[in-house]
């Protein structure tokens, strides 16, 4: 069972199940606290630099067209969790994303890469800046294998329509759920 299979408000829980895959990062840990470089600077969190994690996957099932990249906190207290990056269209060659590539630019990542805004409103990713004192939050980073390479969403759709839109034409996905917390004052 995986750290996000444990949890009752696991954001796929109530989605088809489909087979996993792997996902590492060498920013990010599973079950680890996320390092201060995946914090929000832009959320006023000191030190911290928005960078996306370093992302690699292996073992896609075959049929696998694209990808897409989400990353939700679905403790944030919002009734709904919270989206901090949602990229999409990513070719099935792509098996690996560089720290930092859900920078603004999105410079780093392939051509055909949508980054959608995320419900800050901002086309990147934005680090971790859960509110003082509310207590530990996931972080579940997760890469979508899809058996279309263009899943056929706006640039500026948000990431619930993404991963309805997705709800059809996924074949796996590979997660990984990095923690954090900021202390009461």
């Amino acid at each position: 069972m995986t750290t996000t299979q444990q949890h009752k408000n696991n954001p796929y829980a109530r989605h088809p199940e489909v087979p996993s895959f792997t996902v590492t990062s060498t920013s990010v840990r599973d079950g680890e606290r996320l390092p201060l470089a995946q914090h929000s600077g832009l959320s006023g969190v000191p030190g911290g630099q928005d960078a996306s994690p370093q992302l690699s996957w292996s073992g896609a099932p075959a049929g696998t067209r694209g990808y897409a990249v989400t990353v939700i906190d679905p403790d944030a207290p919002t009734g709904s969790g919270l989206w901090h990056w949602a990229v999409a269209n990513l070719p099935a060659t792509t098996t690996s994303l560089p720290e930092g590539a859900g920078d603004e630019s999105g410079a780093a990542l392939p051509p055909s890469a949508v980054q959608l805004p995320n419900d800050l409103r901002l086309a990147r990713f934005v680090g971790a800046a859960p509110p003082a004192g509310h207590g530990e939050h996931r972080y579940v980073v997760a890469v979508h294998a899809l058996d279309v390479d263009d899943i056929g969403v706006a640039a500026d759709a948000t990431p619930a329509v993404l991963g309805f839109t997705m709800l059809a034409h996924t074949l796996g996905r590979a997660t990984l759920v990095a923690t954090a917390e900021t202390p009461a004052a």
